[in-house]
């Protein structure tokens, strides 16, 4: 989340909290979807989970995105580092491919 800052704020810890929180619920989501095709669900009930998990992913990808412009991004600008603005629009294409 971090990259040039050693000791995190309270706000990116409880950022980083909800993040492992989230995934930690994507993690069971994804075992959930391996034992629904172990177990030969209906397709279209293992098509809804995959949807949710993809969904749970992108909601994660949000809150690390606004995260990383609040704190890491301004920061880097602030600190002269104008390169990160080519890196965030690196990733912002990726996300919108």
């Amino acid at each position: 989340m971090e990259r040039n800052d050693k000791n995190p704020t309270e706000q990116s810890a409880k950022v980083q909290k909800s993040l492992i929180d989230r995934l930690n619920r994507v993690e069971g989501q994804i075992r959930g979807i391996k034992k629904m095709i172990e177990k030969g669900t209906y397709c279209d009930d293992v098509i809804n989970q995959i949807e949710a998990s993809r969904s749970a992913l992108s909601a994660i990808e949000l809150i690390l995105l606004e995260s990383h412009f609040k704190h890491c991004v301004v920061q880097q600008l602030k600190n002269g580092e104008d390169e990160v603005v080519e890196e965030i629009l690196k990733t912002i294409k990726k996300l919108i491919h």
